[in-house]
């Protein structure tokens, strides 16, 4: 039940004091200075307070920020990749840091996107920028739907920053032979063997780095990967010159586990990056990167004639956005399907 009491100031104004009261709720209060502003406001937090709405609106009057994380730490991110946990942790702790001592009411978009700036200001880029974002929201959200903890998540109305066009860097022939010859002679005798899948599979370095024995299926010729960026499992063929690599590495495998490469499980033996860094510059390639070779692979694909729907699954992306920047490279492709198509129904010009 809402009233309504006229009450005037010490230097002479007249305002209104709104009180509703209900059983098992908090007294809500407001004071304003027109009659008819005073009843609409009694109105609604009515309203509110019959949908249960104000309950979450005091709990995020209770807990702040630091709260939120700290649960979401807790009891959340245990659930996720680990690689994922570690990444998100990292970033939510820096939400906590600056906005932590506020309480849930008081986080608003605008303080988010002051911070977001912040971000950028401080040479992040706009897409490191955007994965904070990204894991605060999805804190937020879990506050909202499992929590209670908020009506609404104020992330709703915070834009994400433009991302620039991903990075295409391939392999060009000499640079490719170039490179294989330096990793040949490398002193990490499994490196080549590491490259040449890296190039016939487009495997990222850390999902060929865990790769096992029971994930290589010789007869079929396949190689499957478990702990991948999405954390969905991707299958890709192996074939040819890395099939029988493949093959000869694995006569002389560790019987003592069943890791491909078992060097990387101890991180005190792991000299990968030394040895492709050594051998990059051996080969006098320049502005490239291990997971430039995924770049080559994906390429690769495209200049001999994959759609972007098919690069797009054996990479394991699960939408065209990310293969778009391969769009270029399928040119020749398209073009000879339009001239076949052409051709069927009108005939030879």
């Amino acid at each position: 039940m809402a009233t309504i009491e006229q009450r005037t100031t010490q230097d002479g104004q007249t305002v209104y004091r709104v009180k509703v009261r209900r059983k098992g709720a908090p007294l809500q209060t407001a004071t304003f200075s027109k009659r008819s502003e005073a009843r609409k406001w009694a109105q609604m937090t009515e309203g509110a307070v019959l949908e249960g709405r104000y309950l979450k609106t005091a709990e995020a009057k209770r807990h702040t920020l630091a709260d939120l994380i700290d649960r979401y730490i807790r009891d959340v991110l245990p659930l996720k990749k680990p690689s994922t946990a570690y990444n998100q942790g990292l970033q939510l702790q820096w939400w906590r840091r600056q906005l932590g001592h506020c309480l849930l009411s008081d986080v608003t978009h605008t303080r988010i996107v002051a911070h977001r700036d912040q971000l950028t200001q401080g040479h992040r880029s706009n897409a490191t920028a955007n994965r904070y974002l990204t894991a605060l929201s999805h804190a937020l959200t879990v506050a909202v739907r499992d929590w209670g903890w908020l009506d609404d998540s104020p992330m709703r109305k915070v834009t994400k920053l433009k991302e620039p066009r991903g990075r295409v860097r391939f392999l060009s022939t000499e640079e490719r032979e170039r490179l294989l010859a330096a990793c040949q002679v490398s002193k990490n005798t499994s490196l080549y063997t590491i490259v040449v899948l890296a190039l016939a599979t487009g495997g990222r370095q850390q999902e060929l780095l865990t790769l096992r024995w029971p994930d290589v299926d010789f007869k079929r010729g396949t190689l499957t990967f478990h702990e991948t960026k999405n954390g969905d499992r991707r299958t890709i063929p192996l074939t040819g010159y890395a099939l029988d690599l493949l093959k000869q590495h694995a006569h002389v495998r560790d019987l003592e586990t069943d890791r491909v490469f078992p060097a990387y499980t101890n991180i005190k033996r792991c000299r990968i990056r030394d040895a492709w860094n050594n051998a990059v510059r051996r080969a006098g390639i320049t502005d490239f990167h291990f997971h430039d070779l995924r770049h080559s692979f994906a390429s690769y694909l495209a200049m001999n004639g994959a759609s972007l729907l098919e690069i797009a699954e054996v990479l394991g992306h699960k939408t065209l956005s990310m293969v778009k920047r391969y769009a270029h490279l399928t040119e020749a492709h398209t073009r000879s399907v339009v001239e076949r198509m052409t051709r069927a129904v009108f005939g030879e010009v």
